[in-house]
């Protein structure tokens, strides 16, 4: 098959993550691939993996952008002869270029809902969800179903998958030394990794972390990612008086160096599709503690896999901190359960022939 991805940029997040698993995974199985996006910092391990890179000037979230036509215009000029057979969108923005797309060239598209959508008008006047519409989580398909009226037999579950040779788990040593690279000390650390933004809980964790360097004086917090309120973020630590053990970095392209410093794990979330972040960590085979919301649900079990939380509680997230780092042996034993789930439900193997064999059926029908 000819196959072509659509997404707003190639910026290090789970949605770009997703599109090079799909991408390379196809490229292995014999497809020929081609991702039209705006550029990020992303965009060489796609060439690395000799997948075919079409720049547009996609990256905005208006809808109705003149990007999003001048889009059309080089896509329809580049892509003529090429013979693609699936459109697959990844961004509400890029949903609507693969509609036009359609109307051009008749070729079918699909699309992958990453999380959750604001039901605004313009959803209901054009959906432009496509042939097929890949839910990453079963509180997204309801999502689809409840807000969106899309009909079940349209909505298709395929998981988000986890190369879970790229995460190992690490010895004591192993962490205190990533530590020092990373210029931390040795005591405990709690880390979270994601775009800095207010559905993301950060405020909550940081706020929770007040709480626990009272009684682990040595412990330290690490925030992996940019976002628009890291600002916010760093005075309230400093409002906290704890910005001596918050230490902030920007996004990585590979997570697991930043998850072998770790020695747990949070995902304080307000609204979350599944996790990808979190899906590592526990792949990493570290404990987690996470909300109790949207995908997270089919994840974690509390007591099991991890620790659940409701959302916006910093005290619960302080207490389950404080539980597993005091409790080294529980920690353990809910990190080798979450590692052992992920390897047997969401391998990236599964994710990539399931979806291939969608693609297959789109084309059938």
């Amino acid at each position: 098959m000819n196959i072509l991805y659509l997404t707003s940029h190639l910026d290090i997040g789970g949605v770009t993550s997703y599109i090079l698993s799909l991408a390379s995974g196809m490229k292995k199985r014999g497809h020929n691939v081609y991702v039209a996006s705006g550029a990020g910092g992303v965009l060489p391990s796609f060439l690395e993996n000799d997948i075919f890179y079409l720049p547009i000037p996609i990256k905005t979230k208006q809808e109705l952008s003149p990007k999003v036509f001048i889009s059309l215009y080089k896509l329809l000029k580049i892509l003529k002869g090429k013979n693609i057979d699936i459109i697959h969108a990844n961004t509400r923005v890029t949903q609507v270029l693969a509609t036009l797309l359609n109307k051009f060239t008749g070729t079918r598209y699909i699309s992958t809902c990453h999380g959750f959508f604001k039901r605004r008008l313009s959803r209901r006047i054009f959906p432009c969800w496509g042939l097929k519409v890949i839910a990453i989580s079963e509180a997204v398909k309801d999502h689809l179903l409840e807000d969106f009226a899309i009909k079940e037999e349209d909505i298709r579950l395929i998981h988000n998958g986890i190369d879970i040779d790229k995460f190992k788990v690490q010895s004591p040593e192993s962490k205190a030394k990533k530590k020092k690279e990373l210029g931390l000390t040795n005591g405990p650390l709690v880390g979270i990794v994601g775009r800095l933004s207010s559905v993301k809980g950060h405020f909550y964790l940081i706020e929770a972390m007040k709480n626990v360097l009272e009684k682990i004086t040595d412990a330290q917090l690490l925030i992996v990612g940019d976002g628009k309120i890291k600002q916010d973020l760093v005075n309230l630590s400093r409002r906290l008086g704890i910005d001596k053990s918050v230490y902030f970095i920007s996004s990585v392209a590979d997570t697991a160096q930043v998850l072998s410093a770790m020695d747990l794990f949070v995902m304080p979330s307000l609204k979350e599709g599944l996790g990808l972040s979190l899906m590592e960590a526990m792949a990493s085979g570290l404990s987690v503690i996470a909300s109790d919301v949207g995908g997270i649900k089919s994840l974690v079990q509390d007591g099991h896999r991890g620790k659940l939380v409701h959302p916006a509680d910093s005290a619960a997230i302080s207490g389950a901190i404080l539980d597993l780092l005091a409790d080294k042996d529980k920690a353990r034993a809910l990190g080798e359960n979450a590692r052992r789930f992920i390897r047997d439900n969401f391998s990236q193997d599964k994710m990539i022939l399931e979806t291939e064999k969608l693609y297959s059926d789109c084309r059938a029908l």
